[in-house]
């Protein structure tokens, strides 16, 4: 019998360690491929995600496996795709999310097409999520683990990519990932998992942003809804909507961001009920079977920590307009809305503008 070749993104963590453990055992032939992103390890105290110790990690599992393994510098595309726009969006005063690009123009582009090129049938991470063969196609479902969830970063994918992936981990729960790592006695079964974004090690995009040469961040006013001018802020990058901590202004009651001008470089304060939004605009729309056409009613997740809430969706030529049935805190330009009907990831877009 001749065995499905599938390649695995292993980034030396223990997930993506475990989905080509279990690909290995069901049989597959397995060849692992780690982006190599960063050229120098973590800083902080975390595990930095394809660091130089990440690929080391990787192919030590690989040869705990008996698989091949290899590593694919990523550097320029990761520049191209997540960090330009990244720096970008920062600068235009919004929040851009980069885990969702990394899927859409790295994992499952660039790297798919490199497991394509290897005559592999399939790309497989370590995603707590699922694929289901459907009548029109293959659908996307939320993980089995719903605390683990991972659809939010996934919603840019088509219907060649998803025809494509495995997420050998969609039926599990996390808390039984470290016992089957340890079941095949993988050494990185109790290794801290990786949360930063991979070129920010340090969790520092401040930092990160003033380290860039070819950008100037310039200050401007904090002012509240009424006009006043209430102090001054570093640039309008170093913020983001519901913000409260580095505004250093005394008011007498805790005041966060609601809004972010960067036309006029200012920034808008208030008090926290100020930021509970109900109403927005989506644009850059993407939908992993068919778009939405008509008005209807749907789960909404802002970001991938939120969770999701019911809302009314309306398309309106190529946006749409979401109007949540009770206000959510902090709708942030920039950030990703994803759209559900109950465990159907359905599609989504960016958020562009805050109504009401």
């Amino acid at each position: 019998m001749i065995r499905k070749r599938v390649v695995v993104a292993m980034s030396g963590g223990v997930d993506s360690s475990v989905a080509a453990a279990l690909l290995k055992s069901e049989g597959y032939e397995v060849i692992g491929i780690t982006m190599c992103f960063n050229l120098g390890d973590s800083s902080g105290k975390r595990p930095g995600c394809c660091s130089l110790q990440g690929i080391e990690d990787a192919r030590r599992v690989a040869h705990k496996l008996g698989i091949r393994h290899y590593s694919i510098n990523m550097q320029k595309a990761l520049k191209e795709f997540v960090i330009d726009d990244f720096c970008r969006q920062y600068l235009k005063g919004k929040t851009p999310n980069p885990c969702v690009r990394c899927n859409q123009y790295l994992k499952f582009d660039v790297l798919l097409k490199k497991a394509l090129s290897l005559d592999a049938e399939f790309l497989a991470t370590g995603h707590y999520a699922r694929v289901v063969k459907v009548k029109e196609g293959y659908s996307l479902r939320k993980a089995g683990d719903l605390f683990k969830d991972q659809t939010y970063f996934l919603y840019r994918l088509n219907q060649g990519q998803v025809k494509r992936a495995l997420f050998p981990l969609g039926n599990y729960l996390k808390s039984e990932i470290r016992e089957i790592a340890r079941k095949f006695d993988l050494p990185v079964a109790d290794k801290l998992a990786s949360q930063e974004i991979c070129f920010l090690p340090d969790d520092d995009y401040r930092g990160f942003l003033k380290r860039q040469r070819n950008i100037r961040i310039k200050p401007g006013q904090v002012m509240d809804k009424e006009g006043n001018i209430l102090g001054q802020h570093k640039g309008i990058a170093f913020y983001t909507i519901g913000q409260r901590e580095g505004l250093g202004i005394a008011k007498g009651y805790p005041i966060y961001i609601t809004e972010i001008d960067p036309k006029n470089n200012r920034i808008i304060v208030g008090a926290k009920a100020d930021v509970y939004k109900s109403e927005f605009l989506v644009k850059d729309l993407r939908f992993i079977l068919k778009p939405i056409k008509k008005k209807v009613a749907l789960k909404v997740r802002i970001r991938y920590n939120h969770k999701e809430a019911l809302a009314e969706i309306f398309p309106i030529g190529n946006k749409i307009r979401i109007r949540f049935v009770e206000p959510q805190f902090a709708i942030t330009p920039g950030q990703s809305a994803v759209f559900y009907d109950k465990d159907i990831l359905l599609g989504g877009g960016i958020i562009d503008k805050v109504l009401n």
